[in-house]
């Protein structure tokens, strides 16, 4: 005769609002790296199709030239440039973590924080450019 185990509901809390939740700096710069490498993805049909576009004829050229002399064109362009800068700076990071370099935890922490000025400072500077 075989008995069945009594089934046991395991109490655990739930936590699904992730706006409470206080990550800490190393998990934000993972976080917002992975959210501006799908930025990245999704801007690249975007700039293939006006690269190519500009070098069909003039004509569409100077089209193009236009279509980038509008202010919410240049504010994707700032948003596209920035997540490029900000991904480069932290998959430069990630890199050298990968060969074992400033590992401890208190280096993370630092390089994070170093990570997420640099990327403000340049965005700033190429919003500045832009405009």
């Amino acid at each position: 005769m075989v008995t069945e185990a009594p089934s046991v509901k395991k109490i655990r809390p739930v936590n699904l609002n992730l706006f409470t939740i206080s990550f800490p700096i190393t998990a934000i710069v993972s976080i917002l790296h992975r959210m501006s490498g799908v930025l990245l993805f999704l801007f690249v049909p975007l700039i293939v199709w006006a690269l190519q576009a500009s070098l069909s004829s003039p004509d569409t050229f100077a089209a193009v030239q236009a279509i980038f002399g509008l202010y919410k064109v240049k504010f994707l362009i700032w948003v596209f440039l920035s997540g490029l800068v900000y991904h480069m700076l932290a998959g430069f990071r990630h890199f050298i973590m990968n060969f074992g370099w400033l590992e401890s935890l208190n280096m993370m922490r630092l390089t994070a924080k170093i990570i997420l000025v640099l990327s403000i400072i340049l965005s700033l500077g190429l919003g500045i450019w832009l405009w």
